[in-house]
């Protein structure tokens, strides 16, 4: 086999790759004559079919055959040869398949990056640290208890926290304006839902009061046209219902999967969720601010086909989280809107990569188990959850690939600045927003 590098701009290559006439033919011929003794054509028995009348019926289909598995082979051999990295699958061009002659063909394919990576001793990283409170605990048992909660008609003013249900129509200098109408709109005061004064404008109102409320849109509403607006909204309210919370006993507590134990058992639970949530919140706050820093650190040149992938990617999660099991074309979603968050990921997993390689990582098998564990765990069969996972080589895959992750957070930490920062719970399990993307 020949190979030669004819083009080596930025980070894609050609290659002219060269395989002998005998390979194929070879092939060709050993495969022809196995199939002499099993294909079925009129006048012969079958194994009796002579080499001559199977190469005319099937010789075409068979060389193409031949020529696709020789291709795919030879490239791989070609790119082993030359120390070559490919991102995704070649183009094949210039293909030359004559019978009794050379094959040849061109494979263009983008390379990995060379990337040196940055010192880690730059690294400045702020970890969290919080302790969860009795005070917490009670917080999320209110949030429980209310998403449980009914809503009751009174007779009595909306104050808040009640719920409303209204009439309104919105104008501007007098005329109505688009999306400013709705009747029988429900309305939680305090949710902060509608334009600021819009809630507290209808505090104290009782059904089938009415009330004009004059405002003004904020400055960066989304709308061009009602941006810092001067508006009126006429409002009639139907009615107005106030929460009961839920009883704290065995009939609520079973609703959160504890039958058994009461109250005492239900606190227990709810406690280790929220410490589970905020190991994982912390956990990754830290390593996406570490991810952070590597990116902005590192300045990668990207294969475009790399970039291609993670788009591809992100509107497939886009689908599955917004698409409601609709089938949708993802090349109705454009490019563009996923193009710097697909740059930024794909960057990321060059850095990353780089770094396993470099400092020989693998995932560590009691992280793997104990990630695994810690699934598993929010089921009511834990072990047959822990069992399938380690079934399924696409999962257990997946879940060494965070591993890996996680251990380079802590490769990265070891190296760098790190503060504490003392937070509460509900600032912990927020995440951080995302960073902005520079376009290139």
């Amino acid at each position: 086999m020949q190979v030669s590098i004819e083009s080596s701009t930025g980070l894609e290559r050609q290659l002219k790759i060269g395989v002998p006439a005998e390979r194929v033919e070879k092939e060709v011929t050993e495969r022809l004559e196995k199939a002499t003794k099993t294909v079925k054509i009129k006048g012969f028995r079958k194994g009796k079919v002579p080499l001559k009348v199977v190469k005319q019926q099937f010789g075409k289909g068979v060389r193409q055959e031949v020529v696709g598995e020789i291709i795919n082979s030879t490239f791989y051999e070609a790119i082993r040869q030359e120390d070559l990295r490919p991102v995704g699958q070649p183009r094949i061009d210039e293909l030359k398949d004559t019978e009794g002659a050379d094959l040849e063909y061109l494979a263009i394919f983008e390379v990995y990056p060379e990337l040196t990576l940055a010192d880690l001793s730059k690294v400045k990283i702020t970890r969290p640290v919080t302790d969860l409170t009795d005070a917490d605990v009670e917080t999320m048992i209110d949030v429980l208890r209310k998403q449980q909660a009914k809503f009751e008609a009174v007779d009595t003013p909306g104050e808040d926290g009640s719920r409303v249900n209204i009439d309104y129509v919105g104008t501007k200098g007098g005329e109505e304006f688009a999306g400013g109408k709705a009747a029988g709109q429900t309305l939680v005061l305090g949710s902060n839902s509608m334009i600021p004064g819009f809630e507290d404008g209808l505090i104290g109102l009782k059904a089938g009061d009415t009330k004009t409320l004059k405002l003004k849109f904020p400055k960066d509403y989304h709308a061009e046209e009602l941006k810092g607006a001067k508006v009126e909204f006429a409002v009639t309210v139907n009615a107005v219902e106030v929460q009961t919370l839920p009883e704290m006993n065995d009939d609520f507590f079973k609703l959160y999967g504890v039958n058994e134990g009461g109250e005492e058992k239900f606190r227990e639970d709810v406690k280790n969720n929220m410490e589970r949530e905020l190991r994982n919140a912390i956990r990754n706050k830290v390593k996406n601010r570490v991810m952070n820093q590597l990116f902005d650190l590192n300045k990668v040149e990207l294969p475009s086909a790399l970039v291609a992938n993670e788009i591809i990617q992100l509107k497939q999660q886009m689908v599955q989280q917004f698409g409601g099991g609709r089938q949708i074309d993802l090349s109705m979603l454009p490019d563009d809107m996923f193009r710097d968050k697909a740059k930024r990921r794909a960057a990321l997993g060059v850095i990353v990569s780089e770094i396993i390689k470099v400092e020989a990582l693998t995932p560590d098998e009691d992280r793997v188990r104990e990630r695994i564990n810690e699934i598993a765990s929010t089921y009511e069969q834990p072990k047959e959850v822990v069992d399938y996972y380690y079934s399924q080589q696409e999962l257990l895959s997946s879940v060494e690939a965070v591993v890996l992750e996680d251990q380079v957070t802590e490769l990265v930490l070891s190296k760098a600045k790190v503060k504490q920062e003392e937070l509460s719970y509900e600032d912990a399990v927020k995440p951080d927003p995302e960073p902005g993307i520079e376009a290139e």
